[in-house]
């Protein structure tokens, strides 16, 4: 299989995409645009949870009050964005034997 990684991931979103395609071999366009939101969002995520390590969950704004630090709000959407680009894979949490996502569809009786 080719690498197909986006160069633009930064290291924990390569390492996701890597693990992701070695597992699954996602190789349809709908699947890879997907793959590579959530990936993008695991960057995100990581880049404000090094901003909220460095800065604290909070800053003072001009007027001395303590605020929210933004970062919380970044962290907060992309772990969605993540966690909503992931579900919608339909990925299998377990890696079948054959390579690939799940033919299983939501309300499918088993």
């Amino acid at each position: 299989m080719k690498d197909n990684t986006p160069e633009h991931l930064r290291e924990a979103g390569r390492e996701l995409w890597g693990r992701v395609q070695t597992e699954f071999a996602i190789d349809d366009g709908a699947g890879l645009a997907l793959l590579a939101a959530a990936c993008e969002a695991l960057d995100r995520m990581r880049e404000a949870q090094a901003a909220l390590l460095a800065d604290g969950l909070t800053v003072t704004d001009r007027y001395g009050c303590k605020k929210t630090h933004p970062c919380v709000a970044i962290e907060r959407d992309s772990r969605n964005g993540l966690l909503s680009a992931l579900r919608q894979l339909n990925l299998d949490l377990a890696p079948t034997a054959t390579p690939g996502r799940s033919a299983n569809t939501y309300g499918a009786k088993r």
